[in-house]
């Protein structure tokens, strides 16, 4: 790829993607002339709009705007989602240079000391508090991140000053490979994505290859347990272990807000105070506090700044929150993600029923996890299943969420259309509601909101 200072137009497709829109900010408040295309509109791609990027819906095969048609000025950066498409065989026939957004984030990053967050679980909510830690306490960073931040209300943080760059790092499609991080936190590395890796050997093998890319002179703070090799300073961190480098323990809740204590080495913080609930944000937030003090930062700043983190849109999302009748949404789609959140709400919340909307993400995904959904599932007073939601791939032979259903052993459990479970929202007076999964889900957030607020 040639140097992105000798384009003057960058043309996105997939342009709604959340990755991909992070990048089209980042180019538009840089200068350049930002357009691109996505299937459907959203309120992401409304919102880019607004910033005074150009966006269709439509496949304009070669009739795109003038300005684009140009290969020496113009860079296309496309997601692998999109596999057919007149507008990406235009850009083939005619010679531009065509890249995936990975390409493009690892060309960045290395302009930046990067600090990079990988992992199967909690990339999104430990980048985002990563990166409002180091604004709260005035170094500030710019951020690419997979989620909207509520304390930035985007999904791109900009700070020319700042040397630090943090990048979530994604292991879909061995994307991370292309970084080159200063320093990283691996949050996790359960099996996923094997539809790309094939086995779950290969799978923790990308994580290793990832973890030998950091600088020599940088550092890698990795989930105790992990054990990934790494060519510079190694650090471990985990909940409640005598043995990591880093550890948090006696996590407790009060009036329904997370409460833990930190070992940082031979120092102990009482009482920390965390913005965000769960035991999976306790460990999230020792992860970006051990990378941070590992840099040099001052631990009272990180410590002050802790408390005033506000969380990512769909992670641990509150919508309702009253005595008995409490609505979350969160973007879990892994069977560990689910029991993550399944057990803090249970300990949250333990009498209330909790009943749980999931939405499976890809055939593949439960296809190769089955039993594993169908187990975590099971602990809920109610299950109440959509579709699969495909995103890129085609329907697997008996791979259907009636089939995963059948698995489950929940008392009460159903397989229902989006018009079922809003006619059910209108009945629900008292308990956890959950909406949970990584596919069009979040289009339920706002009438589910409104029939249970009304309620409350």
């Amino acid at each position: 790829m040639k140097a992105l200072s000798t384009y003057q137009n960058i043309y996105f497709i997939g342009i709604g993607g959340i990755g991909m829109s992070a990048l089209a900010r980042y180019f538009h408040f840089a200068g350049y002339h930002v357009a691109g295309y996505d299937k459907v509109e959203t309120t992401l791609t409304q919102a880019l709009v607004s910033e005074g990027i150009s966006i269709h819906y439509e496949d304009m095969g070669s009739s795109l705007a003038k300005a684009y048609q140009d290969p020496d000025h113009t860079l296309v950066v496309y997601t692998p989602a999109i596999k057919i498409l007149e507008e990406l065989n235009y850009f083939k026939s005619a010679g531009f240079q065509i890249v995936k957004r990975s390409e493009v984030l690892g060309a960045i990053s290395r302009s930046f000391q990067a600090l990079c967050v990988a992992g199967t679980h909690g990339k999104t909510t430990t980048s985002s508090m990563l990166a409002h830690l180091l604004t709260d306490i005035g170094t500030g960073c710019t951020a690419f991140l997979g989620g909207i931040a509520s304390n930035f209300e985007s999904n791109l943080v900009l700070n020319a000053e700042s040397p630090y760059a943090v990048v979530e790092a994604d292991e879909f499609d061995r994307s991370f490979l292309q970084l080159s991080p200063f320093a990283a936190i691996i949050t996790a590395a359960d099996p996923d994505h094997l539809d790309i890796y094939g086995t779950p050997e290969a799978f923790k093998e990308g994580f290793g290859q990832f973890a030998l890319r950091i600088d020599p002179a940088g550092l890698c703070l990795q989930k105790e347990g992990l054990n990934l090799p790494a060519l510079c300073k190694i650090k471990t961190y985990a909940l409640h272990s005598d043995t990591a480098d880093y550890s948090a323990f006696n996590l407790r809740f009060e009036n329904g807000f997370q409460l833990s204590d930190f070992r940082l080495g031979t120092e102990v913080w009482k009482g920390v105070e965390l913005g965000l609930p769960g035991s999976h944000n306790v460990e999230n937030a020792l992860g970006c506090v051990a990378l941070l003090l590992e840099l040099g930062f001052e631990a009272s700043a990180i410590k002050a700044a802790l408390r005033n983190f506000k969380g990512v849109k769909r992670r641990f999302e509150y919508h309702v929150r009253k005595p008995d009748l409490i609505y979350i949404d969160d973007y879990a789609h892994h069977p560990e993600e689910i029991h993550v959140l399944l057990s803090s709400v249970k300990a949250m919340y333990p009498d209330l029923p909790i009943t749980g909307i999931f939405q499976p993400h890809l055939f593949s995904r439960t296809k190769d996890f089955a039993e594993k959904f169908a187990a975590e599932l099971s602990v809920l007073d109610q299950l109440i299943l959509l579709p699969i939601y495909p995103a890129r791939e085609e329907p697997l032979p008996g791979i259907t969420s009636e089939w995963l259903c059948e698995m489950s052993t929940a008392k009460n459990k159903k397989v229902w259309q989006v018009n079922e479970v809003l006619e059910f929202a209108k009945t629900f007076k008292k308990g956890v509601l959950l909406t949970i999964g990584a596919g069009d889900i979040d289009r339920l957030v706002a009438p589910l909101s409104t029939y249970l607020n009304d309620k409350s």
